[in-house]
Order: C-alpha cells, then structure tokens, then sequence
C-alpha cells in the first residue's frame, strides 16, 4: 500500500489539464505509441469536438522511482463550473491534486474555487505552471499569484508544458515524494466508496469504486449500503486504458465492480460497498448530494416517446450524476420531465447527447430555477415550473434564490461587467486587488433566475474571454415576482410562461411577443399574441390571415359584388378560427433564451 498514489487534476478551463495528462501516460509507457491520440482520456465524440472535459476520467501508470515500482492512480477532471459536482466526487478518490495554471492567464475564478475544494478534504496539492514554452507565456507574474493563492515557496512550483513534455519526470517525483500514500487497513472489513457508474449495454453498470479498508476478491458476496442491494462480483479489476480485471484489490485502491446490475436505480454515487457477511459498521460519510440550478422541461417530439425517454435519462444519469429528473406534464407538450441541471452548458450537453448516443428528438422549454411561495396562512411550497404557481390571490409572498458570486478580471473591464450585474439586480458586496494589482475580484449578490439564461455569455463578451466566474448559493430571498403568460389566441401557452421580476415583465413581454410574431407561420386566420399578468394584458402582436385575393375575378360591375364575396370569405375566416389550433415551432421555445 505504501506504494500506492492517488491523484487528481484541477484546474480552471482549458488551461491543459488533458493534454498534461496525455504526457504523464506517455512518459509512464501506459499507452503506446500507435494509441496515442491528443486528449486520450476523452473518450466523448462531443468533447472532442468542443475541446472540454465533459466527465471525469480514471486511469492507472506504473512508474519506477528509486529502485521501487509505484502505481499511481490518475484522475482527470472537468474545468467548467457546471461541472464542479464531477470534481468533487473525484477529489473524495484522492489523496492529492496537481493544481494546474495556465502561464498565459495566470489564476481564474474556477482554479479558486476548485482549490478550495481540495483544501477542504485535506488533499496535497502540487502547483503546476502550465504552458511555460509558449512566448506569451509570464512565468514570473504567474508564479507570485500561486505563492500568494498557496502561501507556498517559489521552488515548490514546477514548471511544466503538455505539449513538449517539459517538467513531466519533476512531476511524477513530485507525486511519489509529497501526496501520502493512502491511509487504511486491508484485513478490516470492507469499506468501498463508489466515486463514479458508467452503462454498458452488455455488461449491465460498470461502478467504479475507492477502496478506503479492506479488501475485495472476485466473487465476493457485496452488499450496496445505501440501496441494501446484494450482489455478487462478477469481475473486478484496475482502470488502464480498458478495463484490467484482477483476482483481488485491497485498500488504497481505485477499480471497478461489474456485477450484472441492469437497474440504474439501484447504482448510487457516494454509496458504500461492503461484504455481506462482515459488514463495515456505518457508510462512508462527507458525500454532499447534488443540488440542480436550472430547471427545465424535457418532453419528446412524439408523445410515444416517452418511456424511451425515461430510459435514456435513466442511462445518462448513470454516467452523469449531476443530473435529476421527475415526470410531469404540458397542456401544449403532452408528457415529459422537469429536469434539473447545474447550469446552461451541462443542459445543452444533456440535449446534445440524448439526440447523439440515444437518438432521443426532445423540446426543451424555458429554463428557471425553484422558487419558495408562502401561502397566507404561512404554508412554504417549492414550485420548479411557473404553472405549479397557486392562484394570486393566495400567496403571501414568493423568495428567489440568491447566489454569492466571484467574477475575477482586469482592471479595465471593470464598468461594463458592473453594469451587466446591477443590471440583473445584483448587489455590490466588495471588490478588492488581486496578485497586485493586475487583477480585481468582484464580489456580487445576485438573483440565480437572472444569470440562468444568457449571463455567462454576456460576460465573456464583454470582457473579451478575460472575466472567469463562479458561484455558490446564498440562501433566499423576497422578491416582488410576477408570472408572465403568453397566449395565443386567447389560449395560456404554458410551456411559455415564466417567472420574472414585476420592474421586467413589461419589456420581457413585449419583446417575447414581437419575437413569436416572427417565428409563428401565418394560418389562414389572424392569430393574436398577447402577454399577460394575471387578467391584465401588458403587449399584443397579431400574425395576419393569408389570404386569397377573392375578388380577383370582379373586374368592373357594381361594389355591391365585391363586398359578398369578401363577407362570404370573413364568415369562413371565423369558423375557421373556432377550429384552427395554433402550432408552436420549436424554435419559439429556444427563441426565449436568445431575445437579446
């Protein structure tokens, strides 16, 4: 066991996290040569495409170091905010973390954020100065902000570059010589923390699991703590490249369990696994269950769906915890699932991969967050979905969500970025000078509905990249909320509907409406758009009729022809609009998000 490291990497987007670990498998000869491709470990079509790690991805080296042979377990994680739950779990596998900085853009929001986590659960952390070959690289001003981020020394910092390999041999010293080698009892009873579950249509879920005491042999009678499922394990075995099995694993072990579940339910992350007949005494504790920002509603295309629906969510939660869901149904959408994700990437992913590895067609409604109503006689509800609201007259008052934001950036986009947050309704809390000067962090209270939709991207254009941002919940608040409606035709659209501060819903409704004037097809009646609170309507829009030029055929002759057939055509018009239902394209539901 002494002869064993588990290690994570973090660091903020894109500043090299996949790249450098490419190298560490190359230099430890875990791939070879005719294998290796540029970010190994990403084994997503779409992250490849998108050049991000979507997932967490374990490996195994074997390295020699002073006459020992050493295995050292690998994690590589997500840089993205939405994506911190995926750092989290990998930390609780680790005994310490590579914290990597991009020399080019010295430290970002995200490198705090997830540093603080490590720090949290008493990791080593090892800085890492990342890109130190390239020419805009400023390896001095960079290293001063790690010793005052770490309050480490100068020498404690290794310089390294993924793409030419430098520094890589200092770095797996570095891992041998300063992360401890995990802590346990291989002869105690089984105690094994499941970090991560991955599908496999023919081997059922694939759990990949931390071994804290004990240990676990092929065939053993396990139990699952939390679900108190038993099963035997089929195989078990390392994360190389594929998977390894192995007869027997013992404590400071990471590996993976198959054991021919097929039910995703029954497959928990943060669970403990234990023998049957000599149980550990309690789970492994300090595992936090996720808490979803933005909710949205899931509905398939065609209402025969969505059983395949449910399946393929059920699937893609395996592989991504983040995620929650809970049925529920649309007057305009029929049935489907409100789902909850950590922000708007991770929900456009999701999108993304129902349609690509489930080929699952899906409309997704406005995205919003949860908010608390009380009643008047002080009853609390959470209502996710603006059509859950109770009748106005009933409601004391409705709280929002407020999340403690850190934008950090440079001094001179500092007047946009303030007026993008107050903007939204955020509140100043400080803002102060960081690594001398260069740099600033803003600190906002701000309202988590506001920044659900376009924030993010706003942000990064009006900083031109430079401005990072992150965020945690800071508890609720009472805000003056209306709900706004959309209807078409006299008909509430409800997938349409949302919450909004009663200073914005004028604007926001006028805008939604001139923007389905453009995206709803004429029919051959007028169709009227409208935006309501309540009973008041605040902004109108009507799509004309098309129509046939009737009275084409009447050239001269009396007026008293022409306007027959007009009323003639006027009394088809009406029936026509007691029958005629208004079709809502799909883009019109994407369209919210992009009003600006």
């Amino acid at each position: 066991m002494k002869n064993i490291r588990n290690f994570c990497i973090i660091a903020h987007i894109d500043h090299g996290k996949s790249t450098l670990a490419d190298r560490l498998l190359e230099y430890t000869n875990t791939i070879s040569a005719k294998d290796m491709e540029a970010q190994v470990l990403d084994d997503m079509d779409l992250e490849r495409e998108r050049g991000i790690t979507i997932k967490s991805h374990a490996i195994q080296m074997e390295y020699a170091h002073g006459g020992e042979k050493f295995t050292l377990n690998l994690i590589d994680t997500p840089g993205h905010v939405d994506f911190s739950y995926e750092v989290s779990r990998s930390i609780a596998a680790c005994e310490g973390a590579l914290l990597i900085v991009d020399a080019t853009q010295g430290i970002q929001a995200q490198t705090i954020s997830n540093l603080y986590m490590a720090i949290d659960n008493d990791l080593e952390i090892i800085p890492v100065l990342n890109k130190c070959d390239l020419d805009s690289a400023n390896p001095e001003e960079v290293a001063d902000q790690i010793v005052e981020l770490l309050g480490c020394d100068h020498d404690d910092i290794i310089r390294a570059s993924g793409k030419t390999g430098m520094g890589i041999p200092d770095i797996l010293d570095a891992i041998i010589e300063r992360i401890p080698a995990p802590k346990g009892d291989p002869d105690a009873p089984l105690e094994a923390l499941i970090f991560d579950s991955v599908f496999n249509p023919f081997r059922g879920i694939i759990a990949y699991f931390k071994i804290q005491n004990g240990t676990i042999r092929t065939n053993d009678f396990v139990k699952f703590v939390a679900t108190g499922k038993e099963y035997h394990a089929d195989e078990i075995g390392v994360l190389k490249l594929d998977l390894s099995p192995r007869k027997e694993l013992s404590a400071g072990n990471v590996g993976y369990i198959i054991s021919g579940i097929k039910n995703s339910r029954e497959v928990k992350v943060g669970d403990t696994i234990t023998h049957v007949d000599r149980p550990c005494a309690e789970a492994i504790k300090g595992f936090q269950e996720v808490k979803p920002m933005v909710f949205a509603g899931v509905y398939p295309i065609e209402t025969e769906d969505f059983e395949n629906l449910r399946a393929s969510l059920e699937k893609l939660q395996l592989n991504d915890a983040s995620l929650t869901f809970s049925p529920e149904s649309s007057a305009a959408l029929g049935f489907g699932f409100r789902c909850g994700f950590l922000g708007l990437l991770h929900m456009e992913i999701i999108q993304e991969r129902l349609g690509r590895e489930f080929d699952m067609d899906v409309i997704t409604t406005v995205p919003n967050v949860s908010y608390r109503v009380y009643d008047k006689k002080g009853n609390m509800t959470e209502v996710h979905n603006p059509s859950g609201l109770p009748d106005v007259t009933l409601i004391d008052h409705i709280e929002e969500p407020y999340i403690r934001a850190s934008v950090i950036t440079t001094p001179e986009f500092i007047g946009p970025i303030m007026t993008l947050c107050l903007g939204k309704r955020g509140e100043l809390v400080k803002q102060e000078y960081i690594s001398g000067g260069h740099r600033m962090e803003l600190t906002f209270d701000m309202p988590l509905g506001e920044i659900v939709i376009d924030f993010y991207d706003k942000l990064k254009s009006i900083s031109k990249g430079y401005a990072s941002f992150d965020y945690h919940i800071h508890g609720f608040r009472e805000s003056k909320l209306v709900k706004l409606d959309i209807l078409l035709n006299g008909e509430s659209v409800d997938a349409l509907s949302t919450l909004t501060h009663a200073d914005n819903a004028l604007t926001f409704g006028r805008r939604m409406c001139e923007k389905l004037k453009e995206l709803i097809p004429r029919q051959q009646f007028d169709i009227a758009i409208q935006a309501a609170i309540g009973a008041k309507i605040i902004a109108r829009e009507t799509v004309k009729a098309v129509r046939k030029d009737v009275t084409a055929k009447c050239y001269g002759g009396d007026i008293s022809r022409k306007r027959k057939l007009l009323e003639k055509q006027k009394k088809g018009k009406k029936r026509m609009k007691q029958i005629g239902s208004v079709e809502v394209p799909q883009k019109a539901f994407l369209a919210v998000l992009k009003l600006d």
